[in-house]
Parts: C-alpha cells; structure tokens; sequence
C-alpha cells in the first residue's frame, strides 16, 4: 500500500503536495472519505507528467471547497447538481474535487438519474479503464489502490477501452474525448472499443453532442501540451464541425499552434508554466470571422469573462509591444521589472503572433539571462556579512541586482566586495609589518666576540698558557657563533668566557710563583760560597 504514496509524493511537485496535504487534513477534520482518482492515478502509473489533481469525495464536497477557497483557491467551473467543481489551488495547481456518485440509466441514449453513492459506484461508471483507478487517501487504508475495472491492464497494454457497450451512446461526448486520450498519450483504442466507436460514428452518434459538452471538451484540449495532435484527429472523423460548420473547410491555425507549443517548451525549460487556455482556443478558432468565433462560443455556453480574454487577447499583446519598445524598458532593470509582470501565456502569445525582433530578444533576455541572476542572489552571503533580514537587507539586494543587469560582480571577490560596501561594511585595516627588533642573543655573541678579541691583543704570544687560552677563546667564539640567537645562549657564552679567562690567568701567575721560588733557591748558596 505504502508503495504507490511514495511514487505518487515523489512526483508531484511542491506546490502539488501541499494540496494532497491540505486537502487530506479537511477531509479528516470534515469527517469525509477522500480518494485521489482519474487523470493523477493514471498519469502516476503510466509515467507521464501529473498535471490535474482529482480528488472524489463520499459526501458533499462543498464545505471542503469553501475552506479551500479561504485558502486561494479559485473555482474556475462548476455544477451543484453534479457536485463537480473544477479549481486552480494555491499555489497554482490544476485540479478538481467531486462527489462519488452512480449514472443510473432508464435505457439507452437518455439523459441519466445522478445518485450519489460510494466511490466503487463512481468508478464503475466512468468512461475508460484508465480512468477508473484512485488511490486511498483516507488515514485507515492510505496508498490502497482501487482497480475495480482492471485499469492496471489497460495501461500496461496501452490501450482506451470504454468499460460499456452503450458507452458513446449514453454519452457522445466520448467520441471526441476517446480521440483526444489517444493523441495526448500515444495509445490506441482497445480492439472491441474500436468497434463500438465505428458503429457509433456510422449510425451518427456525434450529431447527438450537445453543444455545452462540445465546449467543455474543447476547454479540456486548450490544456493539452500539444493541441494539435487532437485538432487532427477531430478533423479526420469530421468532428470539427460540431465547433462551427465552417471549421470543418477552414481549419484551426495549425501552424500558430505549433509555434505556441514551441513557446511553451521554453518556458517551461526556464521555471515558467503559462497557461494557454485562451491563446489555444484564439487558434484553434483563429480561421472563423470574429462574428463565427462569437457565435460559436455563445453555442457553447462559453462564458462572457472567457469570450472577453479571448477578445482581448491581442490589443493587450500590441500595449505590451508598445511599451517594449519604447523608451520605458531601454534599462535592462527596466525591462526585467516589466518583464516579470507580465503573465506567462502573454509572452508566449506575443512571440506567436508578434514576434517583433526587439521584443523577442528582450524576452530572451529575461528567461536566459536576467531571471537565472535573480534566482542566484548571494542572499546567504549576505546573512554571512552580519546583515540582518528587513528592509536595508532587500535593498541592498536589489541594488546588487541591479549592479549584475549592467555586468558587474561576476567574479567571487567582486561579489564580496560590492556586498560589503553596499551593506556600508568597511574594510579591516591592513596589519603592517614592524621590523623585527634585535634580540638579546645577538648583543651577547658580539660582547663575547669582543671580550675574546681584546683578550687575544693583551697575552704574549709566546707563552703556551697563552696560546691554549687564545685556543680556548677561539673555540669559544665559534661555539658560541653556532648556538642560537636566545638570552640563555648568550648568557651561557659570556661564563665560558669567563671561565676561560680566569683559567688562562691562574696559569699564569703559578708560572710567576715557579719562576720567583728558583730564585730564591740561589741566592742563599751564593751567599755561602762569598763566605
């Protein structure tokens, strides 16, 4: 069980997991059984990329999307009769929450009685197997995988297959939708499928679309990476004409929508997620007169706000061109500033449809350049250099940053540097290096060097005590050359010399004593002999 909440937390992205969060304690605090199903279990499975949460509630969601809403949640469709809701949460995450409920149907082909019930009923009545899975979220049974309809095979296989006979009959809507699965996820239809969906379109189950679901399918392709490839696919079963009549001949902008598609992939590449809704659907009616796209919007019960972003889509991308190219953006601070403000979708748009040369390398600026700068301030730097987070902090931020628009601090130490005197930091004074003083080592080998010399010039050169004391000096000396330059060497030079002194001094005077005692001894003999 714990296998599939671990695969599923480690590929959702952070805004995504604070959602499965949230949504899990209200569920506990509401006292509800919550099930994550449909899209996010079968992307998870598959590999693709997770991009809608569906949750199924056993009960009223309601309560739950209010809470949510007091969160930042933003409702963008919904139908009380149905439960469904589909929101953008904080953070900007995809999603939808809906109550588990039955289609009971009186007989084929006739509009169904909404029962609401458990969530095993729920996925029974869905429209595919790879639909019909949903993973636990409850604290009881969290990561239990439900597969009543054997879905897991039909991922394996790679296959759509519609778990019932009278699938596109109680439901033309998945005509369009079974082509639209098959393009997004490279799969095919599984083969008794594909015999139902024949038979369908050859006894005219597609005029029986109604219209409100033609656009509620045609806002599901608007979310698609690449729209395309499901455009084509309509076309060939001529399903474009449900949009319009005259799209079926004319065609969608094929060659925009891939550019868009192009658009998109940059951005995505830069940490940007545009959303394209508005700007595909502009494309995908882009061929229509203005009267014809409005028209068939109206037929679709799209509503006004969404026909009003379509509307305006390109007189607000040619203000953003003026102002690009005027004089207000020439700074690259400037621009990035006003770069940064718009939404994403818009520079995709404005690379599309006008893709002025100047505009176009402003932009590039911005996602290759300026905003990896911005992303890689040297705020911990900052905390290092003692700075405290406020308002003196972001300032110096910001005039770093600006600094880095116009090239400087590229280099570590320039970083540093231009930090420290932004922050008004001064340097620390350099230590300067005083002589080193002569130590006393030194003054006492001199002294004895001296001693010894004088020493040398004062003692005949012809005595031997002499000579052993000048031996005895030199040798002292170069001894005393050899030892190292400290107080107790110094001292203990000046004692040998001393000592050597003394000794060269007791010698001589015993020689003084044997001298004068021989003369003593003659005098008296030469007495007695005058006698």
């Amino acid at each position: 069980m714990p296998d599939y909440m671990y695969l599923l937390e480690s590929r959702l992205s952070p805004e995504q997991r604070a959602v499965l969060e949230r949504v899990q304690e209200l569920s506990r605090s509401q006292d509800v059984n919550i099930y994550l199903t449909g899209g996010a279990v079968r992307d998870l499975i598959s590999g693709m990329p997770i991009r809608d949460l569906d949750f199924t509630v056993e009960g009223n969601p309601l309560r739950m999307v209010k809470e949510l809403e007091k969160g930042g949640a933003r409702i963008v469709w919904e139908t009380e009769k149905l439960r469904h809701y589909e929101l953008i949460f904080a953070g900007d995450v995809d999603g939808s929450i809906c109550g588990a409920r039955e289609d009971v149907y009186e007989r084929p082909g006739v509009k169904p009685e909404y029962r609401f019930s458990s969530v095993m009923e729920d996925l029974k009545r869905r429209d595919f197997g790879v639909n019909a899975i949903a993973i636990s979220l409850n604290t009881q049974s969290r990561g239990l995988l439900l597969d009543p309809m054997n879905g897991l095979a039909d991922l394996e296989k790679q296959e759509i297959r519609s778990l019932s006979i009278h699938g596109f009959t109680n439901q033309p809507i998945r005509l369009m939708r079974i082509l639209r699965y098959c393009a997004r996820m490279g799969f095919k239809m599984e083969p008794r499928t594909q015999e139902w969906f024949d038979l369908a379109m050859q006894r005219g189950m597609q005029k029986n679309i109604e219209p409100e679901d033609v656009g509620h399918e045609l806002r599901a392709l608007a979310r698609e990476d690449n729209p395309v490839a499901t455009l084509k696919e309509w076309e060939k079963h001529d399903l474009l004409g449900l949009i319009h009549p005259s799209l079926q001949k004319r065609k969608p902008d094929y060659d925009s929508l891939n550019k868009l598609a192009k658009s998109r992939t940059t951005l995505a590449s830069a940490g940007l997620r545009p959303r394209l809704q508005y700007p595909v659907l502009f494309y995908a009616l882009g061929r229509l007169k203005s009267r014809e796209a409005a028209s068939a919007m109206r037929n679709m019960e799209f509503r006004s706000y969404e026909m009003e972003a379509i509307a305006n889509l390109v007189p607000e991308a040619q203000k953003v061109v003026k102002i690009l190219k005027g004089r207000k953006t020439n700074t690259p601070k400037d621009a990035y500033f006003y770069i940064a403000s718009l939404a994403p979708e818009m520079i995709a748009f404005i690379e599309t449809e006008m893709p002025n040369p100047r505009v176009v390398s402003k932009f590039r600026s911005y996602i290759q350049k300026w905003r990896p700068l911005r992303q890689s301030l040297p705020m911990g730097e900052l905390d290092a250099l003692g700075v405290p987070r406020g308002p003196k902090f972001d300032k110096v931020i910001e005039q770093f940053f600006e600094m880095q628009l116009r090239g400087k601090g590229k280099l570590p130490e320039e970083r540093t540097k231009i930090l420290r005197n932004l922050a008004g930091i001064k340097d620390e004074p350099k230590k300067v290096e005083k002589p080193e003083k002569k130590r006393k080592g030194d003054k006492g080998e001199r002294k004895v060097a001296a001693i010894t010399k004088e020493h040398d010039k004062t003692k005949p050169v012809t005595s031997s005590g002499v000579a052993g004391t000048a031996v005895v000096a030199a040798k002292t000396t170069q001894d005393a050359g050899k030892q190292s330059q400290s107080a107790s060497a110094a001292i203990g030079a000046r004692a040998r010399a001393k000592h050597a002194e003394a000794e060269s001094e007791s010698k001589t005077a015993v020689g003084k004593k044997r001298a004068a005692g021989g003369k003593s001894k003659a005098g008296p003999k030469k007495k007695s002999s005058r006698r």
